[in-house]
């Protein structure tokens, strides 16, 4: 038997009756005394310490993370999803000639050129609402005048905003067209304008809510209301 070994009872190693296989073992295993092994572990864990820290990038970017007894598949952090975001759109709906001679165009667009208020709202959360928009789009007057070359006035005559979740849904609010520009037909063509601009960003459930009076308005541009029995639930502060 191994020196320093003989003072170890038998009964720790096989019990009281020691067989060969069983002294063999206990011969061939030397066991470190325990303040020996507390010293050569502290070591080997301030040794290993550092270059742990230093290859731990390197095996997260391997997509492996080895430890003692196990090798466990870490799966790398996903890539950002790049939206690509469709450049702002600008058209002429309407092109005339007024009595005095100037020239008005309708124009179009849905890069969110706005500037308006409503009453009885804040400014602040107005343009706090402009801003968190998916989609803004403005009808604007643009009269060129008749006599003075390169002179135009520019006045916002409509516009019609839209909240999304960037892939499945898109909800209109605040269709607005100034009154005197009513009942000639831009209000449809700013409502037809913005649900194909929801369309070409493959938007395809688009939701609004209407007013008593417009619903028969929504309802020529094809909305339903409540389709398939779904109901639109609101909760309002009650104080």
């Amino acid at each position: 038997m191994a020196p320093g070994f003989a003072a170890a009872p038998s009964s720790s190693v096989c019990g009281v009756h020691i067989p060969t296989a069983c002294r063999f073992e206990a011969q061939s295993t030397v066991p470190t005394p325990r303040f020996l092994r507390n010293r050569v572990a502290a070591k080997t864990r301030s040794s290993a310490v550092w270059p742990l820290k230093a290859g731990l990038w390197d095996s997260l970017r391997s997509g492996f993370l080895k430890t003692n007894s196990s090798t466990e598949t870490v799966e790398p952090p996903p890539a950002p999803l790049e939206v690509e975001e469709p450049l702002p759109e600008e058209l002429v709906l309407l092109e005339r000639t007024l009595p005095d001679g100037s020239t008005e165009h309708i124009l179009f667009s849905s890069a969110g050129d706005v500037d308006v208020g409503w009453p009885r709202r804040p400014l602040s959360k107005i343009a706090a609402s402009l801003r968190n928009s998916y989609l803004v789009a403005t009808l604007h007057s643009i009269i060129k005048s008749s006599e003075t070359e390169g002179e135009e006035k520019k006045q916002l005559i409509g516009m019609a905003r839209a909240t999304s979740d960037h892939a499945f849904n898109a909800t209109i609010w605040d269709v607005l067209v100034d009154p005197s520009y009513q009942g000639q037909g831009l209000g449809k063509a700013l409502m037809e304008k913005v649900i194909r601009t929801l369309l070409q960003r493959d938007i395809n459930n688009i939701t609004l809510f209407a007013d008593n009076k417009v619903v028969d308005f929504y309802k020529n541009l094809g909305f339903e209301a409540d389709p398939q029995g779904i109901k639109g639930m609101f909760w309002y502060p009650r104080f």
